[in-house]
C-alpha cells in the first residue's frame, strides 16, 4: 500500500499549508541570495515550526484514540500518517532550499522507503520510524548530503530513526543474507523521492531476492517465530504479555502476512483471501484483533510516553479504564479487559494453525520417508474420514451437521491414531461448534469420547489444547468455557485459568508416563497406585472451574463437579471424589507450607479430613500439577521436600490407624536414627544431646540435628556462632544462629538476613534446657534460589552478626531498600490476622496475610516481641505479591494465647505492623 488514507487528514497535518509557512521562513532569512544560505539561517524556526506541528498531529492522534478506544487500525495509521507528510516536507525543503541541484545525473537519483512496521503503514504513537535511502548505485556527494540533512531534521525533532543507505546492488546483496534485512525490505513502501527507482527497486528485490527462496523464507520466519515464542514465555496465555512479540500478538500476525507477501506478492492483508491463505471470515478475525492490539499498544504508548509494549500489571487497570472496560460481578475491569485480549490472542493462534496448513497444502507435498511411506501416503478411511500424508479430513461440508458429536470424536481419532487435523476441516470444525447444544452435551457417546480425550495416556494437553482452541471444549463444557482466557489479577498465577488447567493435566499426563520422575519421585510412586484415574483427570480438570464467579471457588467447583461427573459417566464414588478433591484441592498445600508439620496435632487435624490412604494420594497428585501449572519457577524442591514430609506423616497415620507413638518413643526413635549418621554424632548424642528438648527432637530432620549438635558442642561458651551453608536437599541455604537467649532474638535475626538480601521461608527456634538459643532457618534470595557462593554466605552471617550487636538500625534500611518487584503496587492486598487455638496443642497459631516486601517478618516478629510472646517456630509462604506468614506462639510462660481481649489487641498491633505506611516504634 503506497498511499494511506485516513480521516480527515488536515486535522492531523496539512502538509500544503506546511511547506506555505516553510517556505515563507526561508524567504524572510536573506542573506547573501543564495537560497542555500537563507535555507541555513531559517533552519532553527523551521525546526520549531516542525516540532510544533509533530506534536498537534499527535495531540490530535491522542485526543482521536480517547473519542475512539478501540479503532487500533486508525489510530497507528494516522501516526504513520503523520510521519509520511513530515518526511515528505524534509525532504522537499532540503532538495529545494538546503541542498538544490539544478541538473542532477542519472546517479543523483535518491528515493525514500518506509520499512519495517512503518512500511506497513501503521505506527504506535512511539514507534521506530524505519526508513531505507535507495540510490541507483554509489551513493553521490548530493546524495550524501541530502540523506544527512533529513536525518538530522529528524532527529532535531526527536524521532527514533532507524535507517540504512544502500545501493539497489547493496540491497540485494545485503537482503538475500540477511533475514532482518530481508523482512524490513519486504515491507518497503514509497513515501517520497523517485518514485520510478522505488519501482524498479521492488522489482528487483522480488525478481533477485525472493524468487525461488519462497520455501527457505518461511521456514527461516517460522524458526524465527518459535525462539521468539520461547523467549516471551511460550505461551499465548502469560498474564503480563508482549503485545508486539508475545506469542498471539501483532508480531504473529504479521509474520503471516510477510509470508503471504513473499510467496504470493500481496500488497495488503485482505489479499491474503484473494491467495487462498484465509477465508474472508477469517480475515476478518484477523483485522478485528490486529485493531484490538493496535489500539492497547497505542494506549500503552499513549500512557507511558515511550515505546512500551509489555501490558504490565500496573498498566493492565489503565488501559482497560482507558477502553470503557467496567466491572461485573465476580469479575473485574481488567480482568475483562485481559479475558479480551486472550481471547483476541487465541484468535490469532487459530488463524496462524489454518493459514500454515493450508500453505503446506499449496506447497509440494514433501516426500514420505520409512518403512509405512508408501501406506502413509495412499489415501485411506478411518471410521469414515479420509486419512491423506498423516492428516484426517471430513468428507463432506455438512459432515458435522450431520452428527455433531463428530465434533468431539475427529480430536479423540487424532490423538489416538497420532493424526493432524486437516486444516479445511479445522475451519469446519470452528464453523460448526455451535451446533453442540444440551443434546450433545447429555450425549452418552459423546461424554465418553470426552472422558478418552481428558484420560489419554498419548498427549492430553496437546489435544485437549487443539480442542479448546477450536472453540468446541469451551461449548460442550460450558463450565469450562467461562474460564477460557480468565486472566486472574495477581502475580502469582503465569496463566490464564483454561491453560493452567490443560497444562496441569499434561503434566499429570507426563507423571503418569514416568517423564517427571526425578522432579516428582513421589507422584511418580502413588500414580499408580490410585483407584480411579478418571477421578483423578476430572479433579485436575475442575479444580479451578469456578474462579470468576465470585465467593470461594473451592465451594462452588465443588457443587459443579456434583453436577458435571455424573453427565461424564463416573459411578457415585467417583463423583463423590472428585467432588471432595475440588473442594479440598488447597488443603495439602496450606498445610504443608503454612503449620508445622512436626507437630502431631497439625498431622491428626489433616487426617481427619483425608480420612482415607487413596484421598491422600488423589490429593498430592492434583496439589503437586496445581502448583508446579502455575508458571516457571514456582515449583522447588523446598515445596516437594514439604508436600513429601506431609504425605508420609499423614500416609503412616492412616495406615496405623490413630494409635500414635508416644512421645518418649518419638524422642528415643530420632535419637536412634540421629545416632546412625556415624559414631561422632552418637557420642555427641550421649554427650550434649540431653540439654535439648523433646520439642527439638521432634522438629528437626534427622541432618539438620546431626549439624546442630557438632556446631553446639564446637561453639561451647562462646555467646554467639552462626553457620550458614548451602542446603541442597531443601533447595535453600541454612542458617543457624546459636546464642544466649533473650527478647527480640528472632526479630533481629531475621532482620539481619533481610538485611543481606534473603527471604526467610521457614524458621524453628528453639532454647536448650541450659538457655541457649538453637535457631534454624532456611533463605533463598527473592527469586527462589538459595545462597550458595561464598561471598553470599559470608554477608548473610556478617549481616546477622551486625543485627544482633545492634550496629545496624534494622527497619529504616529494610524500608530503604528498593522493592524486589515493585510491580507488586499494582494490588491492594488487606492485611488479616487468623488466630487458631485448636489447630496445636502446646501453641496459638497466629497466621498473618499482607502484602509482601522486604520489612514484613522483621515488623511481624518485633510486633510479637512487643507483645512478649515467644516464637516457636515460623512458616513464611509467598502467592506472589501476597505473604501467608504463620507463627507458633506462646506466652512467657509457655501457655497459649487466650482470652479475647488480648487476642484483640495483638491483632491491632500485627495489623499495623503489616500496613504499609507504618515505619515508627520498631526500634533498631
Amino acid at each position: 500500500m503506497s498511499v494511506i488514507r485516513i480521516p480527515s487528514p488536515r486535522s492531523v497535518i496539512d502538509r500544503r499549508k506546511l511547506v506555505e509557512r516553510i517556505d515563507a521562513i526561508v524567504a524572510e532569512h536573506g542573506g547573501g541570495g543564495a537560497k542555500a544560505g537563507r535555507a541555513s539561517t531559517a533552519r532553527k524556526p523551521i525546526v520549531e515550526l516542525l516540532r510544533a506541528v509533530l506534536e498537534d498531529g499527535r495531540a490530535e492522534i491522542a485526543r482521536r484514540l480517547v473519542e475512539h478506544p478501540s479503532a487500533g487500525h486508525e489510530v497507528a495509521e494516522a501516526q504513520a500518517f503523520l510521519v509520511d507528510q513530515l518526511v515528505r516536507v524534509i525532504h522537499d525543503h532540503v532538495v529545494n532550499n538546503v541542498y538544490p541541484a539544478g541538473n542532477r545525473s542519472t546517479g543523483e537519483r535518491l528515493t525514500i522507503m518506509a520499512v519495517g512496521g512503518y512500511g506497513r503503514g501503521e505506527m504506535a504513537p512511539h514507534s521506530d520510524v524505519d526508513i531505507a535511502f535507495l540510490t541507483p548505485g554509489k551513493q553521490t556527494p548530493w546524495c550524501e548530503q541530502v540523506i544527512e540533512a533529513m536525518l538530522y531534521f529528524m532527529w532535531d525533532l526527536s524521532l527514533k530513526v532507524g535507517h540504512s543507505s544502500r545501493s539497489l546492488d547493496d540491497m540485494v546483496r545485503m537482503s538475500k543474507s540477511d533475514l532482518t534485512i530481508r523482512t524490513a525490505m519486504l515491507e518497503g513502501r514509497y513515501v517520497w523521492g523517485d518514485q520510478p527507482l522505488y519501482e524498479e527497486a521492488r522489482a528487483r528485490f522480488f525478481r533477485d531476492v525472493v524468487a525461488g527462496t519462497e520455501r527457505q523464507f518461511v521456514i527461516e520466519k517460522l524458526a524465527e517465530r518459535e525462539e521468539r515464542h520461547k523467549r516471551m514465555g511460550d505461551s499465548r496465555y502469560v498474564v503480563e504479555p508482549n503485545v508486539k512479540e508475545g506469542k498471539g500478538s501483532l508480531r504473529d500476525l504479521h509474520a503471516l502476512y510477510w509470508i503471504g507477501k513473499y510467496i504470493h506478492k500481496v500488497r495488503d492483508s485482505s489479499e491474503l483471501v484473494t491467495a487462498g491463505l484465509l477465508t474472508q471470515k477469517e480475515y476478518r478475525a484477523f483485522r478485528r484483533a490486529e485493531s484490538f492490539f493496535w489500539a492497547v499498544r497505542c494506549h500503552l504508548h499513549t500512557i507511558t510516553r515511550r515505546a512500551e509494549d509489555r501490558l504490565t500489571f500496573d498498566l493492565q487497570r489503565e488501559v482497560a479504564a482507558r477502553m470503557n472496560f467496567s466491572d461485573r460481578p465476580g469479575k473485574s475491569a481488567v480482568e475483562r479487559f485481559m479475558q479480551m485480549f486472550f481471547l483476541q490472542a487465541k484468535v490469532v493462534g487459530t488463524l496462524t494453525g489454518v493459514f500454515l496448513a493450508q500453505l503446506d497444502e499449496q506447497f509440494a507435498k514433501r516426500q514420505p520417508r520409512g518403512l509405512l511411506a508408501g501406506f502413509r501416503t495412499k489415501q485411506r478411511m478411518v471410521k469414515g474420514y479420509t486419512v491423506f500424508g498423516g492428516r484426517i479430513k471430513a468428507t463432506s461440508d455438512d459432515w458435522f451437521s450431520q452428527d455433531p458429536v463428530r465434533l468431539i470424536e475427529i480430536f479423540v481419532l487424532a490423538d489416538r491414531e497420532g493424526f493432524e487435523i486437516h486444516p479445511e476441516t479445522m475451519r469446519l470444525i470452528s464453523r460448526d461448534a455451535v451446533l453442540i447444544r444440551d443434546g450433545v452435551r447429555h450425549d452418552k457417546r459423546a461424554n465418553e469420547l470426552f472422558m478418552e480425550l481428558l484420560t489419554s495416556r498419548n498427549y492430553p494437553e496437546v489435544a485437549l489444547r487443539s480442542f479448546n482452541e477450536a472453540g468446541v471444549f469451551g461449548r460442550f463444557v460450558t463450565e469450562f468455557g467461562r474460564v477460557n482466557a480468565q486472566m486472574q489479577f495477581d502475580m502469582y498465577h503465569h496463566y490464564t485459568v483454561d491453560e493452567h488447567t490443560i497444562r496441569a493435566i499434561g503434566l499429570l499426563s507426563r507423571i503418569e508416563k514416568g517423564e517427571l520422575k526425578v522432579d516428582h519421585p513421589l507422584g511418580h510412586d502413588i500414580i499408580q497406585k490410585v483407584r480411579s484415574r478418571r477421578a483423578l483427570y476430572c479433579s485436575v480438570l475442575l479444580h479451578d472451574i469456578a474462579k470468576g464467579r465470585g465467593g470461594d471457588h473451592s465451594v462452588l467447583g465443588a457443587e459443579i463437579a456434583l453436577r458435571l461427573c455424573p453427565r461424564f459417566g463416573l459411578d457415585e464414588e467417583e463423583v463423590e471424589l472428585v467432588s471432595w478433591l475440588v473442594r479440598q484441592h488447597l488443603l495439602l498445600s496450606a498445610t504443608a507450607f503454612k503449620r508445622d508439620l512436626s507437630d502431631g496435632k497439625t498431622i491428626a487435624d489433616f487426617v481427619e479430613v483425608v480420612q482415607s490412604v487413596d484421598r491422600l494420594r488423589q490429593l498430592t497428585l492434583l496439589t503437586v500439577v496445581d502448583i508446579r501449572a502455575v508458571g516457571p519457577g514456582t515449583w522447588n524442591s523446598w515445596k516437594r521436600q514439604l508436600i513429601t514430609a506431609l504425605y508420609g506423616a499423614a500416609e503412616e497415620r492412616l495406615r496405623l490407624g490413630h494409635a500414635e507413638f508416644g512421645r518418649e518413643k518419638r524422642v528415643a526413635a530420632k535419637k536412634a536414627a540421629v545416632a546412625a549418621a556415624s559414631p561422632a554424632t552418637a557420642a555427641l548424642i550421649e554427650k550434649i544431646g540431653g540439654r535439648f528438648g523433646d520439642a527439638y527432637w521432634i522438629a528437626e530432620p534427622d541432618d539438620v540435628i546431626v549439624r546442630n549438635l557438632a556446631q553446639f558442642d564446637a561453639a561451647g561458651d562462646a555467646p554467639l556462632t552462626i553457620t550458614t551453608e548451602y542446603y541442597s536437599a531443601r533447595g535453600a541455604t541454612l542458617v543457624t544462629v546459636i546464642a544466649s537467649d533473650h527478647p527480640g532474638l528472632f526479630y533481629r535475626i531475621a532482620g539481619g538476613i533481610h538485611l543481606a538480601g534473603g527471604n526467610i521461608i521457614d524458621a524453628r527456634i528453639h532454647t536448650t534446657r541450659n538457655g541457649r538459643a538453637v535457631d534454624n532457618f532456611l533463605v533463598q534470595d527473592p527469586l527462589g534460589r538459595p545462597f550458595m557462593e561464598a561471598s553470599q554466605l559470608a554477608r548473610l552471617a556478617t549481616s546477622i552478626e551486625n543485627a544482633l550487636a545492634n550496629r545496624v538500625h534494622i527497619l529504616p534500611q529494610l524500608v530503604a531498600r528498593p522493592d524486589a518487584r515493585p510491580r507488586a503496587d499494582a494490588f491492594e492486598v488487606r492485611p488479616r490476622v487468623l488466630f487458631d487455638n485448636k489447630g496445636s496443642n502446646r501453641f496459638t497459631v497466629v497466621e498473618v496475610n499482607a502484602r509482601d516486601r522486604p520489612a514484613l517478618l522483621n515488623r511481624l516478629a518485633h510486633a510479637l516481641f512487643e507483645s512478649r510472646l515467644m516464637v516457636h517456630s515460623a512458616h513464611i509462604a509467598t502467592y506472589g505479591e501476597r505473604a501467608a506468614d504463620t507463627f507458633y506462639v506462646t506466652d512467657l510462660f509457655g501457655e497459649k494465647v487466650i482470652g479475647t481481649a488480648r487476642l484483640k489487641a495483638l491483632e491491632r498491633r500485627l495489623l499495623d505492623a503489616a500496613s504499609e505506611n507504618t515505619v515508627e516504634g520498631v526500634a533498631a
